[in-house]
């Protein structure tokens, strides 16, 4: 009985340890791999950028007079031709300086005709009083002094007639003030913006205001976006570009870059070119202002071998390279170098063109392939050399079926309640 009993005590202690290792004990969930085939076809290499959509030629029609605007002639989306009247401003004060300039004038033309009969009396004064020296009837001192008037005079003559041409200038300027009163369009075009109203008082005496933006063309336009400088390297005139606006969803424009301006725009220590991308607008869908997503082809591949980017994303699990395969220490050996870790393995993918994607052997295990990649678009990858083929099966991920995944590995509010169940029945 007493051997019993131990045997029996055993073999409780044996179905306790057994049960907590059970229910306490992590199960490995079994790891699957998402796998995808190397394809064969065109690989497309964009930047894309954000630019405004504006008119190629736009002109801003100013004031060169200060005034009060005394009428409008045009409005917003006006079509006007060179020379139309767009504006006027209130002639009433230009005109009184025409006329006082005018009278201006005619005073200092009297001037010169004062100045000239002075001027002729002058002269038959010496004229006499030389005549009269010879008979000793005057001094040579009065000769003098009529010497002096004469010469006196001939340059009060000068200086009237050179009040009259001062005279004729200030006229022909009130002439001009005059004129400018009447503000004309010098472009053929659309108004696209008007910034005064009737009354309102313009000044020019610091700078030209702005009173109305005509765009010459509107069937013809241009987007000026700005490409980073890690981006500009592949872009040059000609190239292809679409782009797309709020206002049509789901449209795409086409336009070719007509423009890489070098002057560089530094915004917080981030350096940007302004590209610019003519785009032909014969519907007048495109509005001046809009905000264009710009899409630019940089480089284009035909029927190229292309691998997932996930695929060159994609490192084996800790575990898998450790624990279960351990795929990296296998590849290291084999090539006789000691094993790398995970950040300078990182370093050397990330500083050449030689990049590596993994694969499974005919065995399960874990192997690694070395590439050297292309352009890509995103999505896929140019493969220019290294030894994959076309229809190579390559990891791109991991795949846990969900009913093999630990609660912790699940996102929170999923799964949650198998997990609850599995740790209260742990608990009891």
């Amino acid at each position: 009985m007493r051997r019993f009993g131990i045997v029996l005590g055993i073999l409780a202690v044996g179905l306790a340890i057994g049960g907590y290792v059970f229910f306490t004990g992590e199960r490995k969930a079994p790891v699957r791999y998402r796998i995808a085939a190397v394809e064969r076809g065109s690989v497309v290499s964009i930047v894309s950028a954000t630019g405004t959509i504006n008119p190629v030629v736009s002109v801003q029609v100013g004031s060169q007079v200060s005034g009060m605007i005394k009428s409008l002639h045009a409005d917003f989306n006006s079509r006007v031709k060179a020379g139309d009247v767009v504006a006027v401003i209130d002639p009433e004060p230009f005109k009184a300086r025409r006329d006082q300039a005018a009278s201006n004038l005619e005073m200092a033309r009297a001037n010169v005709a004062r100045a000239k009969t002075d001027g002729a009396q002058r002269k038959r004064e010496l004229e006499r009083v030389r005549s009269l020296i010879d008979q000793n009837f005057v001094s040579q001192n009065d000769v003098d002094v009529a010497v002096t008037n004469a010469q006196g005079a001939d340059a009060q003559v000068h200086v009237a007639e050179a009040q009259v041409r001062q005279a004729e200038a200030a006229l022909n300027s009130a002439y001009l003030e005059l004129k400018y009163t009447t503000i004309r369009s010098p472009v053929d075009g659309i108004v696209v913006a008007r910034n005064i109203e009737v009354g309102q008082t313009v000044a020019a005496s610091f700078a030209t205001p702005n009173l109305f933006l005509i765009a010459l063309d509107l069937t013809k336009m241009q987007v000026d976006t700005n490409v980073s400088e890690s981006d500009i390297g592949g872009i040059a005139e000609g190239k292809d570009a679409t782009f797309s606006v709020d206002a049509y969803p789901g449209v795409r424009f086409s336009g070719t870059i007509r423009q890489v301006r070098l002057a560089p725009i530094n915004v917080q220590n981030v350096v940007t070119y302004n590209v610019v991308v003519a785009v032909d607008n014969r519907d007048l869908r495109l509005k001046p202002g809009m905000t264009a997503n710009v899409s630019i082809v940089v480089a284009q591949r035909e029927q190229v071998l292309k691998v997932p980017n996930a695929a060159l994303r994609f490192t084996p699990p800790q575990s898998e390279r450790v624990e279960g395969g351990s795929a990296e220490s296998k590849l290291a050996k084999a090539e006789g170098r000691p094993a790398a870790s995970r950040a300078s393995s990182s370093a050397t993918e990330s500083g050449a063109s030689a990049r590596k994607v993994w694969k499974q052997d005919e065995s399960g295990e874990l192997v690694s392939v070395s590439v050297q990649t292309g352009i890509s678009d995103g999505v896929a990858t140019e493969i220019v050399g290294g030894s994959l083929g076309e229809q190579d099966p390559v990891i791109v991920g991991l795949d846990v079926p969900r009913a093999n995944r630990q609660g912790s590995e699940l996102p929170p509010g999923f799964g949650g309640g198998g997990g609850q169940r599995r740790t209260r029945d742990r608990g009891m």
